[in-house]
């Protein structure tokens, strides 16, 4: 019998039987608490907007503190994800906080490819989630889960409508992670045109198949405020580092010379909102979200790639070993194809070489006798040359001592003649 068979057997044979005392287990929930906070939790934020929407400003108002970093400037040749991680305590709750934004997002001419780091910083930390989960000896309960829990998106408080870029990146990242929109700096337009500015976001979200994060209505302890509250969105806030005394008390604000908008007070924005849903109702969801629903779909994707279903054709279980059998042995007959393959490529490549070693061997010989023929014919033209040459040296010479003895000749006949007729003027 399978192991499968008697699992189901085993759930479908459970009773509920009363117990006749206290026995502990309900002290379970305690047991979890004290665990969890002894670990402490992570949550990774990652913020989508143009450069200047107020990105880091609202993240130091919603945790109440002053993050390090750099300000980012319009001159960036791409997007690039800057990520910082931060310990914080509360209490006695530790919180490992990791916020990522997009630096010099929206500031290119062509902003065509912009959202495609985005998506690909959220599957990498996806893909190193699931190598974690793969290995054989894991450690993923002290292991730093960088999964995005959400994505706060900053829309321009344009006041007309979603631009382009805004839709196109929305829809890239609505199934790889919780979206919260939110219009930055809404204190840049009024009431009337903020609601209108809301209505309108809403509609072009929705008629472009967006799924942004709905606050969950399932559980009763919160069901009425995250549905008020789902209502809401997007949430128009502000944030400011600075606090002026309102009153007899120090408030977050922004001080501006028609008067001062406070952070905190909610008929002036909807900071107190997104605060109370994503930190103080919503996070735990946030992070089972995550896991349960974007997470899984990029494991189940990965491992259909890999070979790995859940049933066979015949609807029965498939086994992770057999599973894995088959892929390694479809795997030896691709890699033994491959070796076939190359083999064959290699003979073949090493034939058409020696056949163009032999042609040029061939070309070789023939230029060799070609020009040793060339020689040939070349020395005897210059022996021909050289013996016409010593033939009319010889003549020459023949001739040089011919003229030479009648020359001699002639000399010694004059001599006779002259003693001749010295001697006949003496007598």
């Amino acid at each position: 019998m399978a192991a499968t068979d008697v699992a189901r057997q085993v759930g479908e044979g459970c009773r509920t039987v009363p117990l006749a005392g206290h026995v502990g287990f309900d002290s379970l929930p305690d047991q979890l608490v004290n665990k969890s906070v002894s670990q402490g939790f992570c949550f990774n934020i990652l913020c989508v907007g143009e450069t200047g929407l107020g990105k880091s400003t609202l993240m130091d108002t919603l945790f109440n503190t002053k993050f390090e970093g750099e300000p980012a400037t319009h001159t960036q040749p791409g997007v690039q994800l800057r990520s910082n991680t931060y310990d914080l305590q509360e209490s006695n709750v530790g919180l490992k906080l990791t916020i990522v934004s997009t630096v010099g997002f929206g500031d290119q001419i062509n902003k065509e490819d912009s959202y495609k780091p985005i998506v690909e910083f959220i599957d990498a930390q996806f893909e190193a989630y699931l190598q974690e989960e793969l290995k054989i000896r894991r450690v993923l309960h002290t292991y730093h889960d960088s999964r995005i829990h959400v994505c706060l998106y900053f829309i321009a408080p344009t006041g007309h409508s979603l631009k382009s870029l805004d839709l196109v990146t929305m829809k890239k990242l609505d199934s790889k992670v919780n979206i919260i929109p939110i219009i930055a700096k809404a204190d840049a337009i009024s009431k009337s045109e903020l609601t209108k500015f809301k209505i309108k976001i809403t509609s072009e979200l929705v008629s472009n198949g967006v799924q942004i994060y709905q606050f969950p209505t399932d559980d009763e302890s919160v069901a009425e405020i995250n549905g008020t509250m789902n209502a809401h969105l997007p949430f128009a806030v502000i944030g400011s580092t600075e606090e002026l005394k309102i009153g007899n008390k120090m408030m977050r604000a922004r001080q501006y010379p028609w008067g001062t908008v406070q952070v905190e007070n909610e008929a002036h924005c909807d900071f107190v909102k997104l605060r109370e849903m994503l930190i103080r109702v919503n996070m735990e969801d946030l992070r089972e979200q995550t896991h349960t629903r974007h997470y899984e779909l990029y494991r189940r994707c990965k491992l259909e790639e890999m070979g790995f279903k859940d049933t066979d054709p015949d609807s029965k279980p498939f086994s992770l070993q057999e599973t894995y059998e088959a892929k390694r042995n479809e795997f030896l007959g691709e890699l033994q194809k491959k070796e076939e393959e190359m083999r064959q490529m290699f003979v073949q490549r090493v034939k058409e070489k020696e056949a163009e070693l032999k042609e040029a061997e061939k070309e070789l010989h023939e230029k060799f006798d070609r020009l040793k023929k060339l020689h040939q014919d070349e020395k005897k033209k210059l022996e021909d040359k050289k013996k016409s040459l010593d033939d009319e040296v010889n003549a020459f010479k023949q001739r040089k001592t011919a003229a030479e003895l009648l020359q001699s000749q002639g000399s010694q006949a004059g001599g006779s003649q002259t003693l001749k007729r010295d001697k006949e003027k003496k007598n």
